[in-house]
């Protein structure tokens, strides 16, 4: 049996790639095609049955985190936890927890510890509930948009939970969300991390909270009533 056909088996039997070190017979002492049957009989490569080992717990941790939803992933995660208060403050819990599909743009704790002291205390009190409310779901976008469909949105704008838009940069490699109003992108995060995949949507980190733009309560010259 050639070592292609070998690994040909072991990826149809469920266990996908892996190294096969020469010599190593998976059909050999009658221990089958199969590396956990390896492992069992103990009669297969020491390496093999190794890399087997590792393949099949990260396989088992993605499948374990794909099965929590947006916030309890988020809870599982100690980097999150500021964005965990927020959301219990701003009632949005049960939101997150909802069917979805929803794509979320996290901020870390460091992103949140970018913000003064004073004004994420302020943003935590039952008073500033419906402000904070906009800003979180402005980091929300209805439907699971994966970092290669964020990457296609480059210079274009998309439309939050919160009912303004956000526009998506990508600039030396590097993706940023953001309002986009500051030519510099100085209102905008970076997207440091993509694609957690939740049972309800997916996850993007941000290295920084971003603000909805302020809504101006001034018309432009062109929407003032004209005198008669």
């Amino acid at each position: 049996m050639t070592r292609s056909t070998i690994l040909a088996l072991v990826a149809a039997a469920g266990f996908g790639t892996f190294a096969l070190a020469d010599g190593c017979g998976a059909a050999k002492s009658g221990c089958g095609d199969k590396v956990a049957e390896q492992k069992k009989e103990g009669c297969g490569d020491k390496e093999l049955v190794a890399q087997y080992d590792v393949t099949k717990k990260a396989a088992d941790a993605a499948k374990d985190a794909a099965k929590l939803d947006i916030v309890d992933t988020a809870l599982a995660n100690k980097d999150f936890s500021t964005l965990v208060t927020a959301l219990k403050a701003a009632d949005l819990v049960t939101t997150l927890k909802g069917k979805g599909p929803f794509t979320v743009f996290a901020p870390t704790n460091a992103a949140f510890e970018k913000l003064p002291k004073e004004t994420l205390a302020a943003l935590l009190k039952p008073e500033a509930k419906s402000t904070l409310a906009g800003i979180l779901t402005y980091h929300v976008i209805a439907g699971d948009v994966k970092a290669a469909d964020a990457i296609k949105l480059d210079g274009k704008m998309a439309k939050t939970v919160n009912g303004a838009e956000v526009k998506i940069v990508v600039k030396d490699g590097k993706v940023f969300i953001g309002p986009g109003v500051d030519k510099e992108h100085k209102d905008m995060a970076q997207i440091v991390k993509t694609d957690i995949v939740t049972s309800n949507g997916v996850i993007h980190v941000l290295d920084a909270v971003i603000l909805p733009p302020a809504k101006s309560e001034s018309k432009s010259e062109g929407d003032k009533p004209k005198a008669n």
